[in-house]
């Protein structure tokens, strides 16, 4: 049972002689039997994976204190009002100067009173959902025993990931028919799926061929091909194999066969751990409504909790030149035209730098912060470069200058030219796409470094999709790069000198400079001298983002932008997004960089909404 609201208006104080007198002995306020049945809880400790059981059993816990605390709120409505509004309990102010009778136990007052009915309300502004892979309490038994598991796979593990067949290492792997069935009906057409079912096919046929009916029924090795870590057996569905399922579950539909085969395979193979393994949500609340181990597949997760995941900048401690400052060496070069100072430091911190990750440390006691990067790690001893201040006026890149600490570590990344690879994250409104496309403009357009920009995006819609679009392909993406007209109309209107002829002509030649290209036809491309801007990366598989970063030719430089936040692609989560996957599998390369921005500078009404919606 919920607890009830508290009241929003607040509560009106009342004067002294409002109050009404204490009569016989001190009772003890009903807010403090609510502190007794939900204590305040203290600091909030990090979020970890609740194994399923634990869960359940703590479960009637819960729900007994919820039931007391809404029965001792609906007794005392009042005190809960003044509790609401930091009044201390009657007893207590009508008569202050009185002493008290006997050393009564002090009543915490209404100060920390409301912390049990507070815990209910929803969760903080910036909560964010913890990302953990769970798995089945059979399959966690299997672990700790070290018995092999046999997996069943749902079709659309095999339409996800083509090699998911070798990811299970040494345990076996079980197909029913009619995964087979909707592996055939899937592999018409063009789409990704299709390929990926194709493949699967292929790579099946492979292993069925050359063996005798014998091996199919005992189990093909799935290292046959070669795949040395996939130590387990291939087996496939060669009876019909029947199981009770409730009554009134179509039999016909796909979903309840496989789950009739997993029911089967429980009662012919007892205490070898059966588990299915599906993508689709619904079908594994169905195998656990019927009492069957179901998980999703987690081979494809870059990272489990995607608060790991690299974030490009870490903030040095403040006695890092304390300890590293005792064999310091410190030189300048003048790289790119631009002079820097580079400094050697060797200390117990340095083995923790990845290179090309930025540091910064920002005194408490008003000295000069310090901002750099890491350019070369040799065991215990690093090479710390310092940054080109893109805040100050004259170093604006096309009429743009940083605003925070993270956009700078970002421009310095953009504007060096040594960097091919570079990879920009951050909630809507950090900048990402106007960065990226003043340094664009200012790398094509003054420096000549680059021929032109390439832009180009996954074309997911938020909606329902409006149909066909008319027109070439810039026209067909054209509705799709509404962020980089903003942008672009951004950055025109710096132009204030050459008047309105000045600000047209300018506009028709950065727009001769753009080109607007489409994902479907990169295959086979290469990008010679090219800037090019993936937008909305998140949305992209890893080998849709491998098939993007490898179209890069000589003298190119590729940028990814996105908000793993915002997925709209189905199968896609946070720790599996293509974008993810090359930011975990860059970092430390001498010419990539990442930067997750952090401060919103669109408007004060866009950070406010980002931090309450």
């Amino acid at each position: 049972m919920p607890l009830p609201k508290l009241p929003s208006k607040p509560a009106t104080l009342l004067l002294a002689k409002d109050y009404p007198k204490a009569t016989g002995p001190r009772p003890v306020p009903a807010i403090a039997a609510v502190a007794e049945v939900a204590p305040a809880p203290k600091k909030a400790a990090p979020v970890k994976a609740v194994p399923v059981a634990k869960a359940k059993a703590e479960a009637p816990k819960t729900s007994s204190k919820s039931k007391a605390v809404a029965a001792v709120l609906k007794a005392a409505p009042a005190v809960l009002k003044n509790a609401a509004a930091g009044i201390a309990p009657a007893a207590a102010v009508a008569n202050p100067a009185a002493k008290p009778a006997a050393k009564a136990k002090p009543v915490p007052a209404a100060r920390g009173k409301v912390t049990p009915i507070t815990a209910e309300a929803p969760h903080p502004a910036k909560h964010k959902p913890h990302e953990v892979a769970i798995k089945s309490s059979t399959s966690r038994h299997a672990d700790q025993t070290g018995t092999t598991k046999l997996f069943v796979l749902d079709t659309n593990v095999l339409m996800h990931d083509p090699s998911s067949l070798f990811r299970f290492e040494e345990h076996d792997v079980y197909l029913p028919m009619m995964t087979l069935e909707e592996l055939d009906n899937h592999k018409k057409g063009m789409t990704e799926v299709a390929r990926n079912a194709r493949q699967v096919s292929r790579t099946l046929d492979a292993l069925v061929s050359n063996t005798d009916d014998d091996a199919i029924e005992n189990g093909i090795p799935l290292s046959k091909l070669g795949n040395k870590d996939a130590k387990g057996r291939l087996y496939f569905q060669t009876r019909l194999q029947t199981a009770d399922l409730p009554v009134g579950l179509p039999v016909g539909k796909a979903d309840n066969q496989i789950l009739s085969v997993v029911r089967s395979l429980e009662a012919e193979q007892e205490g070898r751990p059966v588990v299915l393994v599906s993508k689709d949500i619904n079908m594994r609340i169905k195998a656990r409504a019927l009492g069957l181990p179901a998980e999703d597949y987690f081979n494809d997760h870059v990272l489990e909790d995607t608060d790991l995941l690299y974030s490009g900048i870490v903030q040095l401690p403040d006695d890092f030149w304390t300890k590293h400052g005792k064999d310091l060496e410190s030189w300048q070069e003048n790289k790119n035209g631009q002079s820097a100072t580079f400094y050697r430091v060797t200390g117990p911190f340095v083995p923790s730098l990845l290179v090309n990750q930025f540091i910064f440390l920002e005194p408490k006691n008003g000295e000069t912060p310090f901002y750099g990067q890491v350019k070369q790690i040799n065991g215990k001893t690093a090479v710390l470069q310092t940054l080109r201040d893109f805040s100050h006026n004259k170093n604006n890149v096309w009429g743009v200058t940083a605003r925070n600490r993270e956009q700078n570590f970002a421009l310095n990344l953009l504007m060096n030219p040594e960097c091919d690879f570079v990879t920009l994250l951050g909630q809507a409104g950090t900048g990402k796409t106007l960065l990226a496309l003043a340094a664009g403009l200012a790398q094509v357009l003054e420096t000549k470094l680059y021929n032109e920009i390439i832009v180009t995006r996954v074309t997911v819609p938020v909606g329902e999709d409006i149909g066909f679009l008319p027109g070439t392909e810039e026209e067909k993406m054209s509705p799709w790069m509404g962020a980089f007209d903003d942008n672009l109309e951004v950055l025109n209107k710096s132009d204030s000198d050459g008047g309105e002829w000045g600000r047209a002509a300018t506009q028709d030649l950065i727009r001769s400079r753009i080109k607007i290209k489409s994902l479907n036809f990169m295959r086979g491309r290469t990008f010679v001298n090219k800037f090019l801007i993936i937008d909305e990366a998140q949305n992209l598989t890893p080998k849709q983002v491998k098939t993007l970063v490898t179209r890069a030719g000589p003298g190119t430089k590729i940028l990814c932008l996105g908000n793993i936040a915002q997925i709209d692609t189905p199968y896609l989560t946070e720790g599996s997004s293509g974008l993810t996957y090359v930011v975990d599998r860059f970092k430390g390369w001498s010419h990539s960089g990442h930067v997750t921005l952090a401060r919103g500078e669109r408007s004060r009404l866009a950070d406010h909404a980002s931090e309450v919606l």
